[in-house]
């Protein structure tokens, strides 16, 4: 009981920690602009964590092996742990944090990470901190703040050291969450560069459950596409070490961030290479992955020159995409990723389910005459930080048929049909200008979609359509609504509740009501001509 009440109590001490530790952050950072800035901060707070990690394996292999083995790399690697020379620990760096040359002494110790460890290769900032300049004086308040991150959960005994990592990872990995969070919020449209919204990502990993297999995401942005699928898995007792994570990111600065925050949870991943545009330089060529998660950049102009990409393998079957868009280049790059029975969910702009434009309509109509759409669902607008106007996701499937490849049922043949949700009701607002799904919006839709495909549920309720909200349409249906696939052409008007008030007392209530207005806005009209008049601006 008294461990219980422990782990109560530092639970709630945590509260409001990441909040406080941003607010401490965010006071040092002087002219730097937050584009910037996230860098020195996410370096710092990852340097921070493999450090925690580092110190505590060292004192396990003491303790186990004796100190003549504690510079022995194999001894860390072994053990998923980033080996760290003296001057890239964190004890060196806050030792020096006063000194004036802190900003070159970092620099060298993201360095000496990198060479030290092939799995960081590309991951770490280079000569940042020297390049832009902080104040020596907030780098080291910055350090300082840094430092109240406390990582280490126990004593370092091998008993207790896959608990200990586990825990650093979800104290970090919060932190590292929350950071990203707000420097997308601070960033504006700048921001949407690496962040996708947390209620967004959820609600697509929570629909394709990527539980295992391999996961591809071609615009990865900061990985959280990828953290969420972990911790899918996580919560639903799974292992961790059945997924296989394969992304790709096309800004360098991005692609960074999103091998440090896999880092930080550790979690491995192949991410290529180099950052690269993964239509002309795709990291993964071969892969045919079971889940693609992606939020691709809304509505992408110029994308690839007329005659640059005309013949791919990618749109085989298909009319090219067109060059002024390339939300159709986009899906169709998906397509070509999934594997037989692989299921994809991404985030698209709301004119992809309706656009004619360049041949767009001919695309989808063969998307759709392939039975390769699995679920639509219409978002409401405010979710991004990068833009108000509502988005969709559009749920693509290679295999509806609802046998896996032993033969067995593991849903309803939905061959011919999707499903259609309209949420743009739904969503609660956060602040002035930010909407975000709520968790009950989340699970009223994914239990719909569930309950469509005839998965096993908490719930003997058949899946019945829902005027307003889902429908479950034929080809025959999309064909008759010219292959739209908005949901509010199928899923039609909601139901109108009966308050039992006959209608000639509505009418005779809401025209006394009109009259009455009517009435005031007669002798408004008198109290402005006299005013007018009374100036001298009368007829």
């Amino acid at each position: 009981m008294a461990t219980a009440k422990k782990s109560t109590e530092s639970k709630k001490s945590n509260i409001g920690f990441e909040e406080s530790l941003w607010d401490a952050a965010n006071k040092l950072r002087g002219s730097v602009e937050s584009a910037e800035y996230k860098h020195i901060v996410l370096s710092l707070i990852f340097l921070k964590f493999i450090s925690d990690k580092f110190e505590a394996r060292k004192n396990a292999i003491t303790t186990e092996h004796g100190a003549e083995y504690i510079d022995m790399v194999e001894f860390y690697t072994m053990d998923n742990v980033f080996y760290l020379p003296e001057d890239a620990r964190w004890s060196f760096i806050q030792s020096n944090a006063k000194q004036d040359d802190i900003a070159v002494k970092i620099d060298t110790a993201l360095h000496a990470v990198e060479k030290n460890n092939k799995a960081l290769a590309g991951a770490l900032p280079d000569n940042y901190f020297s390049r832009l300049g902080l104040e020596s004086s907030k780098l080291s308040a910055l350090v300082d703040t840094i430092n109240n991150i406390d990582t280490i959960a126990n004593d370092g005994t091998s008993e207790n050291q896959e608990s200990a990592s586990r825990s650093q990872e979800d104290i970090v990995g919060r932190v590292y969450e929350y950071f990203l969070g707000k420097f997308a919020a601070s960033e504006g449209k700048g921001g949407g560069e690496f962040y996708t919204p947390k209620s967004i990502v959820t609600l697509i990993a929570d629909m394709i459950e990527p539980f295992q297999g391999k996961i591809y995401d071609p615009c990865c942005g900061s990985g959280g596409m990828f953290v969420q699928s972990l911790k899918f898995v996580n919560s639903h007792n799974g292992n961790q070490k059945n997924i296989a994570i394969y992304g790709q990111e096309y800004t360098n600065t991005t692609y960074k961030l999103a091998k440090m925050n896999l880092a930080v949870r550790g979690i491995s991943g192949n991410l290529g290479d180099v950052a690269g545009d993964s239509f002309f330089k795709d990291q993964h060529p071969d892969l045919k992955a079971d889940y693609i998660m992606a939020n691709p950049p809304f509505n992408q102009k110029q994308w690839r020159a007329d005659n640059e990409l005309v013949d791919d393998v990618r749109w085989e079957g298909y009319p090219t995409p067109p060059t002024g868009n390339a939300n159709y280049a986009w899906i169709m790059h998906i397509i070509s990723k999934l594997s037989e029975h692989g299921t994809a969910g991404f985030v698209l702009a709301n004119g992809s389910m309706s656009s004619n434009t360049s041949g767009e309509g001919d695309i989808r109509q063969k998307i759709i005459e392939n039975d390769l759409v699995d679920c639509m669902i219409a978002l409401p607008g405010q979710l991004f930080y990068t833009t108000q106007i509502p988005v969709c996701l559009w749920f693509i499937s290679k295999d509806k048929k609802g046998n896996d490849e032993k033969g067995l049922l593991k849903r309803r043949d939905r061959q011919g049909e999707t499903l259609f949700i309209d949420a743009r009701e739904m969503g609660s607002m956060v602040n002035r200008t930010l909407k975000e799904l709520t968790n009950d919006d989340i699970a009223k839709i994914t239990e719909t979609y569930h309950i469509w495909r005839g998965e096993e549920l908490e719930t003997s309720n058949a899946y019945q359509d829902i005027a307003g909200y889902c429908k479950s349409a034929t080809l025959a249906d999309m064909k008759a609504n010219d292959y739209v696939l908005t949901p509010g052409r199928y899923v039609g008007a909601a139901e109108l509740i009966d308050d039992g008030i006959p209608f000639e007392t509505k009418m005779t209530e809401l025209s006394q009501t009109l009259y009455s207005q009517m009435n005031q806005a007669t002798e408004l009209d008198k109290a402005i001509r006299k005013n007018l008049e009374a100036l001298g601006y009368g007829k």
